[in-house]
């Protein structure tokens, strides 16, 4: 099986599908981002492995380190996406990707993998039960229900940053912090903004574009993270429905 797949390097970045599930032919500005933004994170040891096909199909993990996520810890992995999609499901795909990543720590001397989580599961966030079956366990936790999971090689475990447990903000208008890691979130962003000025809604967006930015940020974060009313509301990508709920509270 580890022949069906590719991993992504500053040389086929452009020109390999980045197997999310957006399917346009033209040129989609989510893609043209990720894609900014990948470039220079291979370079320090981010990782996109995916099958060598147009599917939803893929990890991708980065030296803790250097992840644009407030968790700190030495020598560990961080995963920011394990997906099978649709018919590629139950088929061994995301076993096979999950032990490359873990044999891929052990051959580096890592010390474990970690990964986000959360008591019950979000829909933007990758499956914990799945990881829970190679041996990850919650190492630490905040008062909001989300969840490190980590498998420790060595005993030693990450934790959460403590800005990232305080789930406060002075600002009370719908703030969202991002950065453009995942491709859907330029035009999620786009059309959030399109519905704020239409309903005269504040809103105030935060572009995380350093890690040192990533790394202080009062919330956990995976490449999103939403507040309103200073306080923290998801991880989770929006649509306006959701949108909705969140402004009547």
């Amino acid at each position: 099986m580890c022949d069906e797949f590719i991993n992504l390097t500053i040389d086929n970045l452009e020109t390999e599908h980045l197997c999310c599930i957006i399917r346009s032919k033209k040129p989609h500005q989510g893609i043209t981002a990720k894609k900014q933004w990948l470039s220079e994170r291979i370079k320090e040891g981010h990782i996109f492995r995916k099958l060598n096909k147009k599917a939803t199909v893929f990890i991708e993990y980065a030296p803790l380190e250097k992840a644009w996520v407030p968790i700190i810890g030495d020598n560990y992995y961080y995963i920011y996406c394990l997906w099978v999609f649709g018919d590629y499901k139950g088929k061994g795909y995301g076993k096979a990707l999950m032990e490359y990543c873990l044999a891929d720590a052990k051959k580096k001397g890592k010390s474990g993998v970690c990964m986000l989580g959360a008591k019950k599961q979000k829909a933007w966030l990758s499956d914990q039960s799945f990881a829970k079956k190679f041996g990850f366990e919650i190492v630490d936790t905040t008062d909001n229900e989300y969840e490190l999971l980590a498998l420790s090689f060595d005993g030693t475990k990450p934790k959460f940053a403590p800005n990232a447990k305080k789930h406060i903000i002075k600002n009370k208008e719908l703030t969202i912090y991002y950065d453009m890691q995942c491709p859907y979130i330029f035009q999620t962003i786009e059309k959030i903004k399109q519905y704020c000025e239409t309903n005269n809604i504040p809103i105030t967006l935060v572009y995380i574009d350093t890690l040192q930015k990533a790394k202080q940020l009062p919330c956990v974060f995976n490449n999103w993270g939403v507040f309103y009313n200073g306080k923290f509301e998801t991880v989770n990508l929006l649509d306006i429905a959701h949108l909705k709920r969140i402004l009547k509270k």
